[in-house]
């Protein structure tokens, strides 16, 4: 087999060498790169021309781009396809759960009639189980059934994904909700069935240039993006500040504390928090943002939010996280969601379990980095 590769890779190196001849003393992989050519050269040939007799069969790793859009600051969601003609669905790239699924025609809920439904019976690549899955999110759940199928998130194409294929979207949440589906970023030990997630297939089948992925969020309705297997140094200033993931579950890292105008008002003494981006707000235990609505002077509105007064934002302080001994601020215009009618919201609230919750709120001042090779979180002040 080795030889039959370096024969294969001789025959193809000599196709190139016909089409673009060499500068005396040029590698063919720089003149490649010089040429443009060089990712498309090792997806056509499946062979990285810069290790010795590399079998044929190895893919090109990548550094892909899924950009985002952001509706209403409270949802960031990309594009996907599933199945063989591909079926398209947007979904929500979650930091804070671990599994893949997308409404189906096997749902009559109102949330699956009112977005994409996957339609098993028009892919010649799906593969059907037994096994049923439940998750249970924040807010809004699902139940159905696993599927297998090739997955194209990217450009990436993850060949037999096992994915969540919904039978039921109870209650309103999903029913008005932008994307249709969820692809959690989350580590396996958090799937619901135990079920291999698309990054860690992604990583396992040697398709991303490193074993990591970043999240830039944007305010503005396009311009948001993840990266798959890189970081875009354009999306941040200053250096990459890293933290150890405590538990490998989550994307769980310690908090110092939180603090306004040098005291602490929250997480006195330390408190563990997960960097989520499939949570809009900025979450933490009921106690603690009471304390913490209290000082920046928000007060009870309808639907469980916080009313602030538009107009006080200028003289309102920073809310400062010390995380590994590295400051975080938060202004009032990062941590406010400001209506068009000039209506203003606090963008904290409160969690029905202990860790605090780093969504949207934190992630679009902090350019974020979720490292699986390293388990650490990477942290730079966004652009």
């Amino acid at each position: 087999m080795k030889h039959l590769a370096v024969l294969f890779t001789i025959v193809a190196l000599s196709e190139c060498l016909v089409q673009i001849p060499l500068e005396r003393g040029q590698k063919l992989r720089d003149h490649l790169k010089e040429k443009n050519l060089l990712e498309s050269f090792l997806q056509k040939y499946n062979y990285d021309i810069g290790t010795k007799y590399q079998p044929a069969v190895t893919k090109a790793a990548l550094v892909a781009n899924e950009p985002l859009l952001n509706f209403l600051d409270s949802e960031y969601y990309g594009t996907i396809y599933i199945g063989t003609p591909p079926q398209t669905f947007t979904v929500v790239f979650d930091t804070g759960s671990s599994n893949l699924w997308v409404p189906s025609t096997y749902c009559s809920s109102t949330a699956c009639q009112n977005h994409n439904r996957f339609n098993p019976s028009q892919s010649s690549t799906f593969r059907s189980t037994q096994q049923t899955v439940s998750i249970q999110y924040g807010t809004g759940s699902m139940t159905g059934i696993f599927g297998y199928d090739t997955v194209l998130v990217a450009g990436l194409t993850d060949s037999n994904q096992i994915f969540g294929l919904s039978t039921s979207e109870p209650g309103i949440i999903f029913v008005y909700s932008k994307f249709d589906g969820i692809l959690g970023l989350g580590y396996p030990t958090i799937a619901s069935g135990r079920v291999t997630p698309v990054f860690d297939n992604l990583m396992n089948s040697g398709l991303v240039q490193q074993d990591l992925f970043s999240v830039y969020l944007s305010r503005e309705k396009t311009g948001s993006v993840l990266t798959l297997g890189g970081i875009d140094e354009s999306h941040y200033t200053g250096s990459i500040n890293w933290i150890p993931v405590t538990e490998q579950g989550y994307w769980q890292i310690a908090v110092d504390g939180i603090f306004v105008n040098g005291q602490a008002i929250a997480c006195s003494g330390g408190c563990q928090a997960i960097v989520d981006t499939g949570t809009s707000l900025l979450a933490g235990p009921p106690a603690e943002i009471s304390s913490l609505q209290n000082v920046i002077g928000a007060t009870p509105g309808q639907y469980s939010e916080y009313d602030i007064n538009c107009s006080n934002l200028p003289n309102m302080p920073d809310v400062v996280f010390v995380i590994s001994g590295i400051q975080y601020p938060l202004t009032p215009s990062a941590y406010t969601n400001q209506a068009n009618q000039g209506e203003c919201t606090s963008g904290f609230q409160n969690t029905s379990g202990d860790l605090w919750i780093l969504g949207d709120v934190f992630i679009r001042e902090y350019f974020s980095v979720f490292d699986r090779g390293n388990n650490q979180v990477g942290l730079a002040k966004a652009l």
